[in-house]
């Protein structure tokens, strides 16, 4: 049996016997590694599937959040398409008082042109109660819809503000503008700007009114539009304004004095005006 056997010290035997080895640890080996890829390939697998869930919640998220935004939107733009429509009543109503407001530069102000232009101002009052009625369904949101209506805001001051200073000479107050458009200090008011810029347009409007009624023979009217542009000028430079549209308005309004102090100064060096003189409202 010994004989049989091959001699295990022979290089021969010895190399095979290795080989065998070798053979035998690289296939342990490899059923380990496959045991461990194995293992391995399980989480990876349930870790993929947690992504795309994850991935898909983020989806429906972001696809709820634009949602909601196309509602806001829809919202918002339903809201500006009342607000329009009223706007537009606006702009007419403005309009037909300016357009009966230009008699007054081609002859003296009567009481029945007037009161015939005081006439719109229970239509403007129905008019800013319809958009009060609107901004009520969007609650502390004036300002984001407040330049649909600013504009017309300015002309309606200037319009008020004219008339009253025909009338009696002074100043329309803040207070007053607002309760003759119906307006309160709650969601929906006279905002304080629009009120001195259309002040501003009033302060445009007067030399051209000085001149032609100069032309007409009321000689006084250049003393008592100075006199008001004088206090009205003063009384601005109270305020500290930015480098905005206001200040840019009030930068205007000393030419305007200027020209109307040029047609008093040409009407007095000629002897025209009357012995009544018109005192400032500081005076006063």
């Amino acid at each position: 049996m010994a004989g049989l056997l091959p001699n295990l010290r022979t290089p021969a035997c010895g190399g095979l016997l290795t080989r065998w080895v070798a053979l035998c640890s690289f296939s342990k080996r490899g059923v380990a590694l496959r045991a461990v890829v194995s293992a391995r390939r399980a989480p990876y697998c349930s870790s993929t599937e947690a992504g795309k869930a994850g991935s898909m919640m983020e989806l429906m998220s972001v696809d709820r959040q634009f949602e909601e935004f196309r509602l806001q939107l829809e919202e918002s733009g339903a809201v500006r398409e009342r607000l329009r429509a009223i706007v537009s009543e606006l702009d007419s109503a403005t309009r037909l008082m300016q357009a009966q407001l230009l008699l007054i530069h081609h002859s003296r102000p009567s009481p029945e042109i007037l009161s015939k232009i005081k006439a719109h101002t229970e239509g403007l009052r129905s008019i800013y109660g319809q958009l009060a009625e609107v901004l009520k369904s969007v609650p502390a949101q004036y300002y984001r819809y407040h330049d649909h209506w600013r504009n017309q805001t300015y002309t309606v001051v200037f319009l008020l503000a004219f008339i009253h200073w025909l009338e009696t000479g002074g100043l329309l107050s803040h207070g007053d503008a607002a309760a003759l458009l119906g307006l309160k200090d709650g969601e929906f008011g006279l905002d304080l700007e629009d009120y001195l810029v259309g002040l501003c347009n009033l302060s445009n409007e007067l030399p051209r009114y000085v001149v032609n009624q100069v032309t007409t023979g009321d000689y006084d009217c250049a003393k008592r539009a100075s006199v008001f542009l004088s206090d009205l000028y003063a009384a601005f430079r109270m305020l500290n304004l930015r480098n905005d549209l206001l200040r840019k308005r009030f930068d205007g309004m000393k030419y305007d004095l200027k020209k109307v102090e040029e047609v008093l100064y040409d009407v007095k060096i000629r002897g025209l005006l009357s012995d009544t003189t018109p005192t400032s409202a500081a005076e006063s």
